[in-house]
């Protein structure tokens, strides 16, 4: 069973000029019959748990109260969400990892993440039941099976934290029968997906190490705006924000039905099963309402945090250490701001 990555790092090589943003000109968005602001939002993968906030906000009615008439865009094979935006086909976007805000700015496009609904991104690698494993750091000298996007990602962060080295990489091919057939070999994976598929396929609990709890500091399930559209509809941008963090707090904490029926019928594959082992994950492990989320509020991000990925990021050669990294991101549209 072969497992599409659904996380790769996605702006890179897409010249300012080639995604057609400005920070000029007005980009109002457009009306409802009813007077409510139309915004559609484009997510980086087909519905899944991943999305649950988005779509319990949507269902909830959590967007209409505040006056929006949302469209959820999700996303597949193919689907390069910083075209979308530059294209004018969707007014915000969602971004995965915290490299593709700052490969954006690499590139000079005017986008910025306003909101980071995932305090951890759910980034995980997979190994084999071992009493010796301790912790990530007792993965040296093994094989790791790596999409070769994640190679400028994460393992950036990896060889930086624990010394590995690049003759440690083997490709993935998004089959997991190289790793099954190996007790040696670590996977990447997603924490809500991998690990759940390698248990039903393998029959067995495989070993998971959640990056974040180890000290990845990027942030995921990001909200993405041209700074023109931010600009020009402010209101309707805070509300967006704040009608799907309520969203999350309640896919998380009540009743899930009716936007787990959404997800699936936006993405037929998808299954309850899935979906509920997903959303306990996410629940358990604090994806969402832990870290500065817990005093400040879901969707929370701070300058801090920022510094610290571009930091590693930059001292590893990804980005030049002169890249103004605070146009990645702004605070302003988050609750309590402005």
């Amino acid at each position: 069973m072969a497992f599409p990555h659904r996380r790769a790092v996605i702006g890179a090589g897409l010249a300012a000029s080639a995604l057609g943003l400005s920070a000029c000109g007005r980009s109002e968005a457009p009306v409802d019959e009813q007077g409510r602001v139309r915004l559609r939002f484009a997510t980086d993968w087909r519905a899944q748990a991943e999305h649950g906030g988005f779509y319990q906000a949507l269902a909830s009615g959590a967007y209409g109260a505040r006056n929006l008439n949302v469209q959820i865009i999700q996303g597949g094979p193919g689907v390069n969400v910083p075209q979308l935006l530059a294209s004018g086909a969707v007014e915000l976007g969602m971004g995965s990892n915290s490299f593709i805000p700052l490969n954006l700015v690499a590139e000079g496009a005017p986008v910025k993440a306003v909101a980071a609904y995932f305090q951890k991104d759910p980034q995980v690698l997979i190994a084999h039941p071992d009493p010796a494993l301790e912790g990530i750091a007792d993965l040296a000298g093994r094989p790791f099976l790596l999409a070769t996007a994640s190679r400028d990602a994460f393992w950036v962060w990896l060889r930086a934290r624990y010394g590995f080295t690049d003759d440690q990489v083997r490709t993935y091919t998004f089959n997991p029968a190289p790793f099954l057939a190996d007790e040696r070999a670590v996977q990447q994976g997603y924490l809500t997906s991998e690990p759940y598929t390698i248990e039903q396929v393998g029959g067995f609990e495989p070993r998971v190490f959640l990056l974040a709890d180890e000290g990845y500091p990027s942030y995921a399930c990001m909200v993405l705006a041209p700074n023109a559209f931010a600009r020009d509809n402010d209101e309707a941008l805070r509300a967006f924000i704040a009608a799907s963090a309520e969203g999350w707090h309640d896919y998380l904490n009540g009743d899930p039905a009716e936007a787990d029926a959404l997800i699936m019928a936006d993405n037929p594959e998808m299954t309850a099963e899935v979906l509920a082992q997903a959303r306990e994950a996410l629940r358990e492990n604090q994806i969402v309402q832990g870290g500065d989320a817990a005093i400040m509020g879901i969707g929370a991000m701070t300058e801090d945090r920022w510094r610290d990925f571009f930091a590693v990021t930059s001292e590893a050669g990804v980005y030049p250490q002169a890249l103004d990294w605070r146009e990645a991101f702004t605070l302003e549209y988050l609750p309590g701001r402005g």
